[in-house]
């Protein structure tokens, strides 16, 4: 699938190591050649929670039938 730079997209794995889970909502701030993509991931008041390069199979689009939702950060990450 291609992805678009600014595009919001669905993360399909947890990533523990930045605090991130299966289900997260991230932007799309870059794409490299190799169909991986920098993504953004921001809390629900703006800030930044983490900047990561992923793989376009870590990844999806947004659907139609997508809930959004709130969760705390495990602090512990």
């Amino acid at each position: 699938m291609a992805f678009s730079a600014l595009e919001t997209i669905v993360l399909t794995r947890s990533v523990p190591d930045h605090g991130l889970m299966a289900g997260d909502l991230g932007t799309i701030v870059h794409l490299y050649d190799d169909g991986s993509a920098e993504v953004e991931f921001v809390t629900a008041s703006g800030r930044t929670q983490a900047v990561v390069t992923l793989s376009a199979q870590d990844i999806r689009s947004v659907q139609p039938t997508d809930l959004v939702a709130v969760r705390p950060i495990d602090k512990s990450a």
